[in-house]
């Protein structure tokens, strides 16, 4: 099984930049796209409904053209859940799940705190209540496989310039240490919580790794590969043993973000 997480920065800027003939290569069973910066009736063209996929979308309403996720899977889903209960959260069209069987595929778009205090504080608040949903999940005996952009780095592997970055938001220490807390690989030392936390679906993969999946747009980022790993793939600690392997695409740039692809087995 194949499953793709793409921070679009627009989905229909990623179209034009060629993603759907990229995509068409891969093979994919699940895509789990953010910020589609659209709503869903500007999405009623094929391109963003290809042949062979069942495709779910949930918009933001606090605003048009913000934020927003979705879901294209070959499968059909038995369900598909748009809301978490807190509409601060939910309607800002961050969250979208799909289930089949046991297993629960989400697609997650963690704000972002760079924009200044009142949206780190946004930040902050959605860490402390999404934290209890996670625990939830990973003791309900369901599979999850959680997709996303969770504008967090976890350690100096996931981030090209760690120093200068330790007061800027994506690599605070309190927000690495929430993300930290509740995954079961850790970079820098031997985890004591391994089989009890969520995994980290690319560090189990590349204990070592230095790979990124977003790079700012400033400058020459993305050609001097100055960029931040904060698109994750996190599984729940049944699916460690499916991991079959991982990819970041960078060579194609349909966005500041570049797809993460992991491969489990069935």
């Amino acid at each position: 099984m194949r499953i793709i997480s793409f921070n679009a920065n627009g989905i229909r800027s990623a179209v034009n930049k060629g993603f759907n003939a990229w995509f068409a290569r891969q093979d994919a069973d699940i895509l789990c796209i953010q910020e589609t910066k659209a709503q869903e009736g500007q999405l009623a063209d094929p391109a963003f409904r290809p042949e062979g996929y069942h495709c779910y979308y949930r918009d933001a309403v606090t605003k048009k053209g913000y934020s927003g996720v979705a879901i294209w899977s070959r499968q059909k889903p038995d369900a598909v859940i748009t809301s978490l209960g807190w509409a601060p959260f939910d309607d800002e069209g961050r969250y979208i799940e799909a289930r089949f069987g046991n297993l629960s595929v989400v697609s997650f778009y963690i704000p972002s705190g760079s924009s200044g205090e009142l949206r780190q504080g946004f930040k902050f608040e959605v860490m402390a209540w999404l934290k209890p949903i996670l625990d939830q999940w990973l003791a309900s005996g369901r599979d999850y496989v959680l997709c996303g952009d969770w504008n967090i780095v976890r350690s100096a592997l996931d981030i090209k310039n760690w120093k200068s970055n330790q007061k800027n938001s994506g690599c605070l220490p309190e927000e690495r240490d929430w993300l930290n807390g509740f995954c079961a690989d850790r970079s820098e030392l031997e985890d004591l919580s391994a089989h009890r936390g969520w995994v980290d679906a690319y560090r189990a993969l590349h204990p070592d790794g230095q790979d990124y999946t977003w790079w700012s747009n400033r400058g020459a980022a993305r050609a001097n590969n100055v960029g931040w790993r904060i698109d994750y793939q996190l599984v729940t600690p049944g699916l460690r043993d499916r991991l079959a392997g991982c990819s970041i695409h960078r060579d194609d740039r349909f966005s500041d973000h570049a797809p993460f692809t992991v491969d489990y087995r069935l």
